[in-house]
C-alpha cells in the first residue's frame, strides 16, 4: 500500500514535504522501508536497458568478448553517472539555498548523470578497449554500438522519468487543467510534465529501436538531437528550480539541451557527408 495520507479536501496526498523541512524523504511513494517507486524504477531502467542491448547485440552477432566489455563498460558508466547525477544535482540544490551537501535526500539529475556516464563511457570503451581488442573489433562496430546504447539509455530515461513522477520531483507548472496531477510539494494541482516526457522518450524509443531493426543506425545522435528540442520547450512547462545558467534567458537545462542539438546535428550531418562521399567512391569503382 503507498505511503500516503489526507489532506484538508479528503484527497491524497504524497507524504513528505520537502519545501519546509529537508530532513523527510524527498520519495514520498515507499511500499516497504527503504523501498520505494522512485528506486524501483531506477531499477527497472536498468534493467531494461541491459535487456535493450543484449537483444539488439544478439542480432547484430557480436563477440562474447564485446559483449561481456560493453557490460562492463555499461555497470561502470551507470555508477559513474549516478554519482555525476547527484554531485550536479547538489550543484543546483546550492545555487538555490546557499549551501552545498550531499545527502541522502539531495536527488539527482539526469544531464549530469549522462555527461558524466557518458564520459566514462568514451573513456574505457576507446582508452582500455585499445588494449582489450587487439585485433581492432571495438572501432570497427562502434557505431553499431553507440546505435544500441542510445536505445539502451532511452528507455532506462523513460522509466526514470516515471519514477520522478512518483516522487515529486522534476514537477510543471500549477494548473487548473483537468489533466494536472497534484503535487504535496506545492500543495498544488501541476503540468504532468514527467509523464509527457516518459510517453515522448518511450515514443522516441521505439523509432530507434526501429532504426536499428533496419540497421540504419546512427541511433546516437539522433537521441541527442530530437531529444535536444524536445527538453529545450519542455522546460517551458517546468518550475522546479535548477539554479541559473550562464545564458540568463536559459534554464541550465535548456543550454545543455541547445549544445545536445549542435552536437547531434552536427554528427548526422557529418555521417550524411560520409555516406555521400562513400556512394561516389563506390560508383567511380563501378565505372572502372
Amino acid at each position: 500500500m503507498l505511503n500516503s495520507e489526507k489532506n484538508s479536501t479528503g484527497a491524497a496526498v504524497w507524504c513528505g514535504n520537502p519545501v519546509n523541512n529537508t530532513e523527510e524523504p524527498m520519495y514520498p511513494y515507499d511500499i516497504l522501508p527503504g523501498i520505494d517507486l522512485y528506486g524501483i524504477m531506477l531499477c527497472a531502467g536498468i534493467v531494461a536497458a541491459m535487456l535493450t542491448f543484449r537483444i539488439f547485440s544478439d542480432r547484430r552477432c557480436f563477440s562474447a568478448k564485446l559483449n561481456n566489455f560493453v557490460l562492463a563498460d555499461g555497470v561502470l558508466s551507470i555508477v559513474a553517472g549516478y554519482g555525476s547525477a547527484v554531485l550536479f544535482q547538489a550543484f543546483y540544490n546550492a545555487a538555490e539555498s546557499g549551501r552545498f551537501e550531499i545527502t541522502k535526500n539531495t536527488g539527482a539529475t539526469f544531464y549530469g548523470g549522462f555527461i558524466g556516464g557518458a564520459a566514462v563511457f568514451f573513456a574505457f570503451y576507446f582508452g582500455i578497449g585499445h588494449f582489450a581488442f587487439r585485433n581492432g573489433e571495438h572501432k570497427r562496430r562502434a557505431g553499431e554500438v553507440l546505435s544500441i546504447c542510445a536505445a539502451s539509455v532511452c528507455i532506462a530515461h523513460c522509466l526514470g522519468r516515471i519514477g520522478c513522477l512518483f516522487a515529486g520531483c522534476c514537477y510543471g507548472r500549477v494548473t487548473d487543467s483537468p489533466l494536472s496531477v497534484y503535487n504535496a510539494y506545492l500543495d498544488a494541482r501541476v503540468v504532468p510534465v514527467q509523464l509527457y516526457e516518459a510517453i515522448f522518450l518511450a515514443a522516441l524509443f521505439a523509432y530507434l529501436c526501429l532504426r536499428l531493426v533496419k540497421k540504419q543506425d546512427k541511433c546516437l545522435p539522433v537521441y541527442l538531437t530530437v531529444y535536444g528540442v524536445w527538453r529545450f520547450f519542455i522546460e517551458y512547462f517546468r518550475t522546479d528550480d535548477r539554479g541559473e545558467s550562464p545564458v540568463g534567458f536559459l534554464t541550465p537545462s535548456q543550454l545543455t539541451a541547445v549544445v545536445m542539438v549542435i552536437v547531434g546535428a552536427a554528427a548526422l550531418a557529418a555521417a550524411a557527408a560520409a555516406d555521400r562521399h562513400s556512394g561516389k567512391a563506390e560508383k567511380e569503382n563501378g565505372a572502372e
